[in-house]
């Protein structure tokens, strides 16, 4: 059997930025359950703006795969992020199924990292770049 790992990349490109797709694309609205969060978290509130940047510009880079390793991690860092600042509270926590309540944060949090060491594959828009 012959192995396609850039085939594989590119799944896993358009599966961990594409579902990513949804919640950005869901904030485009309605900014102010972040802004609140943040705002007693202690942090300010133009920080919510950086929400589009990690569900909607990093994703849509990743799936056409234009500096991937650069967008990628900018993604890991604000699921690192979001992790910490709403759902902290159940870091450690059990769904009602027996996973772990951040499981899917983590899903896009080490998608996008595995990502960042790998790069896009050749199935990309540039793929001869550093960040690529």
């Amino acid at each position: 059997m012959k192995k396609n790992s850039d085939l594989g990349l590119l799944i896993l490109r358009i599966t961990v930025a594409g579902l990513m797709l949804f919640h950005g694309v869901a904030k485009l609205s309605n900014l102010n359950g972040i802004k609140s969060m943040l705002s007693s978290n202690g942090l300010p509130e133009l920080m919510a703006y950086g929400s589009y940047i990690t569900e909607i510009i990093a994703p849509i880079l990743i799936i056409i795969g234009f500096r991937t390793r650069l967008a990628s991690i900018t993604f890991f860092f604000g699921m690192l992020m979001a992790l910490f600042l709403a759902h902290s509270e159940n870091m450690f926590a059990l769904s009602k199924t027996g996973g772990l309540e951040i499981e899917l944060i983590l899903l896009y949090a080490f998608g996008a990292l595995a990502l960042f060491f790998t790069g896009a594959g050749k199935y990309a828009l540039s793929h001869k770049n550093t960040w690529d």
